[in-house]
This record gives C-alpha cells, structure tokens and sequence, in this order.
C-alpha cells in the first residue's frame, strides 16, 4: 500500500497465546478445493469456513441473509488480486464487505466473503487535515477523531458513522443529515486506488493514470469512452441524468460520472462510488475534508399540519441552516415521553409535524449573524409555539437525542420474529408535501397504520419505519405488493426510490422503472465491461430477477428475551472486545438464531451439533460481558446478560454449592486468597516471573483446564486490608473494593489505594471513614459474571444492609474505588427485596474519580506536572458517566493528558483476561500500538483489574489516576 499504513498491528502480531491458538479450527468435512486454494493463497488462520465462522457473516443490517461459502480476510492488495484470480477459476462469486451497516442487501452473499474490517483501517491526514487517505476498514467516526485535532471531518455524515467504514460510505455513497447532495463522497473525492477484477491496480492520483488505464485496460477503457459517448449523444439522458442527481440518489451506477468527466480515469474513479462492491475492490482513497464547525445552535419547531412544516424547510434551507429535519406525528408520539420536545404531542393534532434545526458556524461572530437570519425567517413561520433555540450543549444534545431515538423507538417496539424495514426515499422540495400524503395513505392501505416517517427535509430525503414479518407467504405478499405500489408512487413523483442507503438488491427490481430501458442499457453494459466474468456481488444493482427483493429473506426465530429485539444493525460491534478474536454481539445473536433454526426444523442436525460446540468458546467464554454493546445498541440490548445467563444455566451443581459456601464465608474466603496471593509473590521472587507463568498454565496444556495464569503485572498485597480511619465526625464513607483490599498496592515503594484515598482526604480537610467491617464485603460483581446468580445475591444483599447501617441510613454518602463495582451495584436491584432496593436507592454512592474532582481538588493546591498522562477510563467510567471527571482531573495534573482514540475496552473482566490473555491482547491490540507511539510517561486507569489487564496486554505500568493527583498535589 506504499506510504499508507494499517492504523492497528495485523493479528499475527499479537503476543504469543499461551492458550494455543485464539480460533480452534475445525476444518469441514469434506474437502473443498476452494477453501484449499485459499489458503495457500492466504493463511489458514485467515480462511474462515467453518460453519460457526460463515454463519456469523450471514447476516448484515438488512433483512437479507445469505451464507457465505468462506470467509476470507485478505491483508494485502496481492492476495485481493489472488481473490480475484480464484473466484474467476472456481466460478463462485465475491463480494466486499467493511462493518456490514448497510441496509439494502448489498453485504450478503453465498460466495466468498471478503471481510475487510481486520487489515485495512489505515488514516493518513494529509496537508494538516485538508485531505485525508483513509482505507476501506477506517470507521468513520474514527476518521473525524483523526480530523478534529485539525477542525475538520470527512463530508458524509451517516446516522451509522460510529460503526460504519469508509468502503462502506464510499461504495454506497453515504451521505446523512448535513451532507446534502454536495458534500457526499463523489463530490469529495479527490483521489482513488482500485484493483479491477483482472488484478490491474489504478491509482487516480498518478499525473499519468489515465495513459496507464489505457495500457493495462484497454477493453475497459474503450467501453467507458463507448458509454460516455452515448450517453453525451443522448440530450435528453444527458438531461435526466442531471435533473435525477440534484436530489439525493443511489439508485442504480452512478451514470452522473459520465456527464460529470471527459478522461475515463476519473469517470471509473467516480462510478466506483455508489457501485456497490459490484465493479472493483477500493484499497484506498483520498477525499477533500470539510471544516468541522464549532459553534452550533438548535432548535424545535412544532406545526399544526405537515403541510405547514414542508412550507417551512425552503425558507430555512435557503438560510443556510444546516439540518433541517421532518418529523411526523407518529415519529413524535414514538418519542413523546422524551422532555427535550418542550410540547405535549398528545395535545397536537396527528397532522402535525415539527422540524429539528440547526446552524453550524466557524466562529461566534458568524453564529451571531445567524441569529438575525434565524429571527426573520421565524417571524415568516406559524409554529404552534415560540421556538427556543439553544447554543448549550447538553440542550441540543437533548434535541438530537429526540431525532437519533425515532429509529430505536420503533424498534423497541418490535414483536418477536418481526424485521424493522426502514426505507429510504427522496422527492423534489416542491412535491415532498404531496408524496408524504401519499405515503401515508399507502401505509393505511396495505397495514402499515403504525409507520412513522421523518428525514432530511432540506434534501427532499425521506425516512419511513415498518415492522414487517417474513414467516408466511402471506406477510411477504403484503410486504411486496406495498413496495410495488412505493415504487410506482416515488417514480410518479420525480423522486428516487433510494437516496442514500444504495440499490442493493432491495430496489434492484426497480432501476428500470425509476431510470427507463436506456439508462438501465448503460448501466448493464458497464457491469458487462468492468466485471466481464459478473461474479463481484452478483445481483445486486443490476438484478433480472423481478422478485429479488422479496428472495434470500431474513427469518428471525425467538431465541432468547434478552436479545430478541435486536435488528441486526451492527452498531455493537465496534465497541466489543472480542470482535477481532472469536464474535461480536451481533454475531452471537445471529449464530444463536441458526441453532434454533436448525432446532425447529431438524434439517442438518450435525451443523446444529458443531455450532453448539464451538459457541461456547466462540460466544460465552471469550465474552467480556461489559456491556459496552448496550451504549451502542440502538435499542439497548446487552448481550453480555444473555452470555451470563447462558453461563448460568451450564454451571453445574457443585459449582452452585461450593459459590454459595464462599459467599457464605466471605471474610475466610478474603483471608484465604490474601494468603494464597503473598505465596505467589514469594514464588514469583524464588521462581521468576516466567516460569511462574509456565507453571500455571500447565492445567490447560496438560489438561485444556482453564485456570489463571499467573502474571507480573499482578500488584502486592497491601499490608492491612483496612487502613485506620476515625468514625467520629465523618462527611464520607469510604468502601475499598475488596481487590483493592486484597491487590490495591501498586509497587512496594507506593501506598495502598485505601491508603492513598485516606491520605489524600486528609490533605483536603475532609473527615472520611473507613469501616472496618468492610473485610470480607463484596458487590458479588464475580459470582454474576460467572453465571452464580444465588451467590451474587447473598453478597450483594449483604453489602448493601451494611452499607445502611454504616452510612446512618443513608445520610453520609459512600465512595468506591472500583467504577465496574459501582456501576454493578446500582443496575444489580433486581436481586435485592423490596426494603433493599429502596436502601439502594436513597444511599449517594459515588465513583472515586467523581469524589476526587467533585470534592478532593476543590481543597487541594493542585500543581500541573510537565508530564504526558495517558488515560484509559474504562468500560464502567464511560456507562456511569464519570470520563469527564477522569479527564478533568488528568487536564490539571498535567500538561499533556491524552485518551487515546482506539480506546477500548480492555476484556480482564475481572479475572477473564488471565483465563483467557488472547482475549485482553486481541481487545487492546490497537489501543497498545496506539499508546506505544504516544511518548508518555504516565499511564493511569480507574479499576484495578483493568489495571492489571492493561500493565500485561498493553505493557505499561497502569495505576489509578489518584496516584497522579497525590503527586501534583503534595
């Protein structure tokens, strides 16, 4: 790839398991000639065939499904070319696919899927951020991350961008709320660097590339000239063409790129976007970046009729506002209950509508300009009350929080066994009024009462939302004979049948009827002369079937109640830890609903039996269970609850009776690993770290018997588990975790964190208690992650009875030390009484990072260090909220605090990375490249055992971001 480079480490680069391999693999039964050409061509480890791996890709955020034939992870643009070669020799199609968010079928297929999110996340920010080279696998919202330190972003702005890449929004040409029809991936392209089925690699950047295209293609370039010509010899074409691209469109190859250039070079750089993996493979491209506008203001209009709001969008588009978003009533009743609305949308009308605004401006000067503009457009309109625009940022968060919930509304609504469809249309600004009255009667007329309908007003770009079923005939009779009548309707109406979710092979039956046969010649003749064999992602675009948008659909069974409103979107899958190892939440739900198709229609029960066995590897036991996967999910699913459930239901009898005896004894069972943990101190000083480590990992080598596996990263045990504190007077009561009790002592030469938080209190003046009684308390966060539900209980029930007693009822509030802790004991009410619960509920319990910022610095002379401090706040700092106190404190103590942008979650959950180290290592893989490159000199967390996982995985000395405060503070 030359001067580009992968943003992470290739997986082999990871260190050397010492479990084995991290991907058991089961070859398949019988042998395929080409799964073995592949893996000479490739590695074995990055050929995927089993059933379990080719299932898991199945699936992408449409409501098609197809199963791959093999799954391949290609590294490099030799072996795309080698993919080329053999899909041609063994006749069996292939397609692209980046984070799998798109929603129009254009990810599945039953060939060989080429997986792209592994090798091909590279970011390279060019002339100080003006342009940027990004590669397929870059997420987008990692790109922007990239560009904001230069106060720029790529143009597209997808409601997917935190899990979608940049193949993905360039092969669909992804646009968004701002984007518009300007600002969208062609338009911003400036360079491009493809591999054509033939293997020929085109670099559009190169002052020569079009003399080479001719050269090295010349079949390809002679048609494209041929098409250009025929299409510059046909003015009216050449005039739809025009007219069909000033509203948003993705219907069918991007046929403007004909119009739009003379030299072929540029129009197959430019028809590649859009093309949906069906024309060529996109190693990397360059696009021209947009500034990322600081200063922002917006506000909600609510209008008595729909008719109204439409009048409304071209004054403000004409305003310049930025977005301008519809929203019908259904869409605003699905949301009614959210308060950032500010009206009682049971009092409105169901005419009416309203409309999400927004300015967004380089400066303050410009935003104040905008003020005056925004005043005398209001002043034309007749909302049902006074707007309230607002420049705070929790405020408008409020309000996007009320467009971004419109999608998850509906689809946590969702029956069992039903897809939740949304459709993506676009109109011509003076005919979106009447379209929309149109479409509304058809959701009545063909039992779609309950769709809600919004989008991209000033784009003429609509949104609507249905729950479909596919299980009978007669659910997809329904469903196809409503699309037929939406396609008659959008093309009746000038407008595009897909505007920014891409053709796929949702709308493949339907780019005649909205292009006409001319158009729809060109468009096969192009696939014809850049694909000549047709084996790149076969039906999709181009498509004869008539009924290929109602084939290949997507069942869901009931699973599991815990995981049965997922749709498959794949927002979850960026944030798992174990996405580059074993599956993604995603993956496991769809793998679970395999097993319970093969269960209901006893069909391939070996299948059924070998994804069984290798779904407890795959799913349960690499799963961190951290419920990042909820933060994500767009209906909140976590599916680290069903993996503890599941956990549960395997663990056997004596499992249960010997959690239940521990959590019984909690003090001897606290005493006892004090004890065991100082043994393996004294061995590790006798023995040496490693051989250490060898020994414990005997169990597994000897036995495949998962035990810890010691490591040096493992802090000392504190001499006391409970420093002296004075009970008289206290304004605080401090509970230590008990492995900040047991393992809290960083380094010999360090306090413990219990007596550092004790410390540091006194030096603010502040009277905090610690119990001594605390020995032997726990929030039982071990027993529920290991499926121990009844041991859970009786420690958290426990602790909670105590902390009522110790807190004088409630009045003193209580600091932890651990944020995974914290955050299990305030979601963890569901196994507590009544009376529990409503203890739980008065006590404050606070995070120590939020006591230390809220009430430690306020009372301490803090002096900024000459030091770069990188943090990793963990999983539970970003659900309790608690990153901007972790950074506040950081940005105080020193003068470089740094997050790394490939934060993650780092998978130790508790002592699940030293069951499973490939876990942590495949988890923090990027963050480690990322941090080595970064020159600190201080490496600070919030959770001990995040600590401990981050000091082996990531190879720096992690420690709790308190012991920076105390040595700014001394």
């Amino acid at each position: 790839m030359g001067d580009l480079e992968p943003a992470t480490q290739p997986a082999e680069s990871l260190v050397t398991l010492r479990r084995g391999p991290s991907r058991p693999r089961l070859r398949p039964q019988l042998p395929d000639p080409l799964v073995d050409a592949l893996e000479r061509a490739l590695s074995p480890d990055r050929v995927l065939s089993r059933p379990i791996d080719v299932v898991a890709y199945a699936s992408d955020a449409s409501f098609y499904r197809l199963v791959p034939r093999v799954v391949v992870q290609p590294r490099s643009e030799d072996e795309v070319a080698a993919l080329f070669a053999l899909s041609q020799q063994h006749k069996v199609p292939l397609t692209f696919r980046a984070a799998g968010t798109s929603l129009s079928g254009q990810a599945v297929t039953d060939g060989i899927l080429v997986d792209l999110s592994r090798h091909w996340d590279g970011i390279e920010v060019l002339e100080g951020g003006l342009r940027v080279r990004v590669q397929p696998g870059a997420i987008g919202a990692r790109v922007n991350a990239v560009l904001h330190r230069h106060s720029r972003r790529i143009g597209p702005d997808p409601a997917s961008i935190d899990a979608c890449m940049i193949g993905g929004i360039l092969a669909n040409n992804a646009s968004g709320m701002c984007c518009g029809v300007i600002e969208n991936a062609y338009h911003t392209l400036e360079s491009i660097r493809l591999l054509l089925p033939s293997g020929v690699v085109v670099d559009t950047s190169q002052p020569d590339a079009d003399r080479r295209l001719r050269e090295r293609a010349p079949e390809l370039y002679q048609g494209l000239m041929e098409l250009r010509d025929r299409v510059s010899a046909d003015p009216a074409l050449t005039a739809r063409i025009r007219k069909k691209y000033r509203i948003k469109n993705t219907m069918g190859y991007a046929l403007n790129a004909l119009v739009d250039f003379h030299e072929p070079v540029d129009m197959l750089a430019h028809l590649l976007i859009g093309s949906e993996g069906t024309l060529a493979f996109i190693a990397s491209a360059v696009l021209r970046t947009l500034p990322d506008f600081a200063f922002k203001r917006t506000g909600l209009l609510v209008f008595r009729t729909s008719d109204e709001a439409f009048a409304a969008v071209g004054p403000l588009a004409e305003a310049g506002a930025r977005a301008v978003e519809f929203m019908d009533h259904a869409a605003l009743s699905s949301v009614a209950d959210m308060p950032a609305i500010g009206v009682d949308v049971r009092s409105l009308p169901r005419s009416s509508a309203a409309l999400l605004v927004e300015w967004q401006c380089e400066d303050a000067a410009q935003l104040e300009a905008k003020r005056g503009i925004e005043a005398h457009v209001l002043a034309g309109l007749r909302p049902v009350q006074t707007p309230r625009f607002t420049e705070e940022e929790h405020e408008r968060a409020g309000l996007w929080k009320v467009r971004k919930g419109l999608f998850p509304a509906v689809g946590a609504t969702k029956r069992s066994g039903e897809s939740v469809i949304i459709e993506d249309v676009a109109f011509p600004l003076a005919r979106q009024a009447s379209a929309f009255h149109a479409l509304r009667s058809l959701f009545k007329a063909h039992g779609y009462g309950d769709a809600i309908v919004f989008g991209h007003a000033k784009d003429g770009n609509c949104h609507f939302v249905i729950k479909q079923s596919f299980g009978t005939a007669e659910e997809i009779a329904r469903y196809e004979g409503f699309m037929a009548c939406v396609a008659d309707l959008v093309v009746s109406h000038e407008g595009s049948l897909k505007a920014e979710h891409g053709t796929g092979r949702n709308m493949a039956p339907y780019v005649g009827l909205e292009w006409g046969a001319e158009a729809l010649s060109i468009m096969r003749d192009l696939k014809a002369v850049v694909d000549p064999d047709r084996l790149l992602n076969p039906g999709v675009i181009v498509n004869d079937d008539p009924r290929a948008h109602v084939t290949h659909l997507k069942a869901l069974p009931r699973v599991d109640a815990e995981v049965d409103r997922c749709i498959e979107c794949g927002f979850c899958e960026p944030v798992c830890p174990s996405r580059r190892l074993t599956l993604t939440p995603r993956q496991r739900i769809v793998v679970r609903r395999e097993m319970k198709r093969l269960q209901e229609s006893r069909s391939d029960p070996v299948t059924r039996v070998v994804l069984e066995r290798d779904f407890g590897y795959a799913a349960i036991e690499t799963c961190a269970a951290d419920g990042l996967c909820a933060t994500a999910c767009p209906v909140g699913i976590d599916t680290g609850s069903l993996v503890k459930r599941l956990r549960s239901e395997e663990r056997s009898d004596l499992a249960r009776l010997v959690a239940g005896w521990l959590a019984a004894m909690p003090r001897a069972l606290e005493w006892g690993l004090r004890f065991s943990l100082r043994i393996a101190h004294l061995a590790e000083r006798v023995l040496g770290a490693g051989l250490l480590g060898w020994l414990t990992s005997l169990p597994w080598r000897v036995l495949r018997l998962r035990t810890p596996v010691w490591s040096q990263a493992i802090p000392l045990v504190p001499r006391a588990p409970v420093p002296a504190s004075e009970a008289g007077g206290a304004q605080f009561i401090y509970v230590p975790s008990c492995l900040s009790r047991i393992l809290g002592q960083p380094r010999s030469q360090v306090p413990s964190l219990p007596e550092l938080v004790l410390t540091l209190s006194r030096r603010a003046g502040l009277r905090v208690w610690l119990p001594p009684a605390v020995v032997g308390h726990c929030c039982g966060l071990p027993f529920g992650s290991k499926g121990l539900p009844d041991a859970h209980q009786v420690m958290l029930s426990r602790l909670v009875d105590d902390l009522w007693g110790w807190t004088d009822h409630g009045r003193l509030p209580v600091v932890t030390d651990a944020s995974s802790c914290l955050y299990a004991i305030k979601t963890s009410g569901g196994l507590l009484d009544q009376e529990q619960r409503a203890r739980l509920d008065a006590m404050r319990l606070l995070d120590l990072m939020e006591f230390a910022h809220a009430d430690l610095m306020p009372r301490l002379t803090v002096r900024r260090l000459q030091r770069k401090a990188v943090l990793h706040p963990t999983c539970a700092a970003r659900k309790l909220g608690i990153v901007a106190s972790m950074e506040a404190i950081a940005g105080q103590c020193a003068d470089e605090p740094m997050v790394p942008l490939a934060l993650s979650c780092c998978a130790t959950a508790g002592d699940r990375g030293l069951l499973y180290p490939e876990l942590t290592a495949s988890a923090t893989q990027a963050e480690k490249a990322e941090v080595a490159g970064s020159d600190g000199d201080g490496h600070y967390s919030n959770n001990l055992t995040c600590e401990i996982g981050l000091r082996e995985a990531v190879g720096k000395d992690y420690v709790s971001l308190l012991y920076l405060l105390e040595e700014a503070s001394k």
